[in-house]
């Protein structure tokens, strides 16, 4: 059951071109945005679409992969962890971020 624990799941497509950061050890780091949809009726009979946007971040060799094959648009499979974070602003105003740490990634969809 512990592989249960924290795991997150998603189909969808990038909203923009990723962004990748080369750190100072070498290794990269990529940002992407995922849009996932719900489709369902509602009281009236009507078909209802819901997007939710998930922010992402890859490390290491996946973070190369994203670099050279995704861009706005990709359909992707994504598995990894949720996170939560904050920061603050150099104003002072603090920020909270909640992301998923992807685990793995799959590319669906066309090249």
């Amino acid at each position: 059951m512990n592989a249960l624990r924290n795991k997150v799941q998603l189909i969808g497509n990038l909203g923009q071109d990723p962004e990748i950061v080369a750190l100072d050890n070498g290794s990269k780091l990529a940002k992407f945005s995922v849009a996932t949809n719900e489709i369902y009726r509602n009281g009236k009979g009507e078909k209802v679409t819901e997007t939710q946007w998930h922010q992402v971040v890859a490390w290491g060799k996946t973070a190369e992969i994203v670099e050279s094959y995704l861009h706005k648009g990709s359909e992707v499979a994504v598995e990894g962890k949720l996170m939560h974070r904050s920061y603050e602003t150099k104003e002072g105003t603090k920020r909270y971020v909640t992301e998923v740490r992807c685990n793995e990634l799959l590319m669906l969809g066309k090249a």
